[in-house]
């Protein structure tokens, strides 16, 4: 199947789109929603169900394009809602809980000398709970800072911190036994 580029300008596909051209909407979506199932994958374990935020977190997009301002770029725009969509839904399934947690932060060597692939890697981050996984994509994924995730999260930006180095360890530890059977084998 040959792909024909309708809008030669995204910003013409867009101004259409406000307009409620389905065309320009289905532009929209074929080009952006590959990476942004990737993104509501990354914080809903369940393919089907971050198809499905993924799906929501578009009408909300078409809805609310006339509010895009043309600052910062269009995809940015879209992941932001995606990601919001994301955290909106694990907060009602009721499966996020921040603990507030003072204890000095550890400094965890990032270094691996094993390769694993996205899906492993994706596997391991999907082993975290809730909301070590929301602030650890938040952070290491998105590049959010901790003041910003507080804000979006409604958490001191000391939770942020200590939700983010307890999912660290978690990692390590698991990425340390991956690779210790890795040796065994």
């Amino acid at each position: 199947m040959k792909v024909i580029n309708l809008y030669q300008e995204e910003n013409e596909a867009i101004t259409l789109a406000v307009k409620n051209d389905r065309q320009a909407q289905q532009w929209i979506y074929s080009k952006y929603s590959p990476k942004m199932l990737s993104v509501c994958r990354q914080y809903i374990k369940d393919l089907q169900l971050a198809e499905d935020v993924m799906i929501t977190a578009f009408m909300k997009v078409f809805v609310n394009l006339g509010r895009f301002e043309n600052r910062g770029s269009f995809e940015g725009w879209i992941r932001r809602t995606m990601i919001n969509e994301c955290i909106s839904y694990i907060r009602v399934q009721k499966k996020v809980h921040f603990i507030e947690d003072s204890t000095d932060l550890e400094k965890i060597d990032d270094a691996t000398d094993t390769q694993f692939s996205i899906e492993d890697i994706q596997n391991l981050i999907d082993s975290l709970p809730d909301g070590y996984k929301i602030i650890f994509n938040l952070f290491v994924i998105e590049g959010y800072k901790h003041k910003e995730i507080a804000s979006m999260l409604g958490i001191n930006e000391g939770t942020s911190k200590s939700q983010f180095a307890h999912a660290r360890r978690i990692l390590k530890s698991k990425i340390n036994s991956l690779k210790d059977n890795e040796k065994n084998y």
